[in-house]
């Protein structure tokens, strides 16, 4: 576990480049510490507490004097699991969504016994017509608003009840009462001793490569129907049969053996071995057509072992173009409204109307997806697409 500082009143040019980045926390080890990370974080936080308060006497270079300097933190950011252990908000379960907090909505898959995270009618206009529909979606009307962000006094007055951490092996987790129905609160974030924490509009920043990674992962497994990769599955059609949807797509019995009807969603073997050989061939300047070719395997017609990086050009910018003249219509405009959804908020220039405008089409984008794509499909990791726009607009560039 690394925790890595960037001073963020330097240009972004500057900041993130590494002469300017500070390593203040390095944990070995090959397994996750859970609460006793607070342990390590101790030191760091009385440090941040020293710069908030009265300052470090520091040398300026440029006019040569001292100066007191102080600091704070804005927000911390990493991948999901870890933003259980630091904000002390479980990421997984009924609640995992941490920025929709016990106003989350999920179902339990019976059959995948999986959770899905379908409801994004919810961040619609009132008066959107898609709220009134019930066979296209989950089989029912929605009548709920998009859930308010917990500001840090709320945490705290959620959080008192819960018992300090005994660190250690072999001590008990303490569960508030409710937790999973009414919370996800594990912990007391160590973060709040911080005088102005609790003030923060934003104080975990959810990390957009991670997310993007993982959707690009779902969106490729599923349209490609790679082994263990898809959400497309007898159980998954078991579900759609139980919820009372998409009856083109349940399972049928034929000559005694079950069959799953094919899905607008997914590629027949010859298209999936088109698209192999289109991306095998394509030639970049900058020489990640080696990179990509490493990916793509056109004899097993599937896509792998792509790094986070290559995720990130693949969905951006080579996804519309892959499936437009073989998926439908409906199918692929949704797929590149998600594209370029990704593609403007990464960009080097972000406008507050722009991201205003992304934060109102992401919800539509994810509930056309919601139209095709089986409730399996909707994890977490895709729910939490709905609430980077605002965190953008937040803290600024991704």
């Amino acid at each position: 576990f690394r925790s890595i500082l960037f001073p963020n009143n330097l240009p972004l040019w500057m900041c993130i480049n590494e002469p300017y980045s500070l390593m203040s926390l390095l944990i070995p080890g090959l397994k996750g510490l859970g609460n006793d990370i607070d342990v390590f974080l101790r030191l760091l936080i009385d440090e941040l507490k020293e710069l908030w308060e009265d300052g470090v006497c520091t040398y300026d270079a440029s006019t040569k004097e001292n100066f007191q300097m102080r600091a704070a933190v804005l927000w911390t950011i990493h991948d999901f699991p870890t933003y259980a252990v630091i904000s002390g908000w479980s990421t997984k379960g009924n609640l995992a969504c941490p920025c929709c907090h016990n106003e989350t909505t999920h179902c339990r898959l019976r059959n995948g016994y999986k959770i899905c995270y379908m409801g994004h009618r919810r961040f619609l206009a009132l008066d959107h017509k898609w709220r009134n529909k019930k066979s296209q979606f989950n089989g029912k009307k929605e009548r709920k608003t998009a859930p308010k962000r917990l500001s840090g006094d709320d945490v705290l007055k959620q959080i008192r009840p819960l018992k300090p951490i005994i660190f250690g092996k072999g001590q008990k987790k303490q569960f508030l009462e409710g937790h999973g129905q009414f919370h996800n609160w594990k912990k007391h974030s160590i973060f709040f001793e911080l005088p102005y924490w609790r003030t923060l509009l934003l104080r975990h920043n959810l990390d957009v490569m991670h997310v993007e990674k993982n959707i690009f992962d779902s969106v490729i497994g599923t349209i490609m129907n790679i082994k263990d990769k898809t959400k497309d599955s007898l159980s998954t059609r078991l579900d759609l049969k139980e919820m009372g949807i998409r009856h083109t797509l349940h399972p049928i019995e034929v000559n005694g053996k079950i069959e799953l009807p094919p899905a607008c969603y997914t590629l027949s073997n010859d298209e999936k071995r088109a698209i192999c050989l289109w991306l095998k061939n394509l030639k970049f300047p900058d020489g990640y057509s080696a990179n990509l070719s490493r990916c793509v395997n056109i004899e097993e017609r599937k896509i792998s072992g792509m790094k986070t990086h290559d995720c990130h050009v693949f969905l951006e910018r080579l996804l519309p173009l892959a499936v437009r003249d073989f998926l439908p219509k409906n199918v692929s405009d949704a797929l590149s409204e998600l594209s370029n959804f990704f593609k403007e908020l990464c960009s080097k220039v972000l406008r507050v109307d722009d991201l205003d405008r992304l934060e109102t089409q992401i919800a539509i984008t994810l509930c056309k997806l919601e139209q095709n794509f089986p409730p399996s499909f909707f994890d977490v990791m895709v729910h939490l697409a709905i609430h980077l726009s605002w965190e953008a607009k937040v803290a600024g560039l991704v």
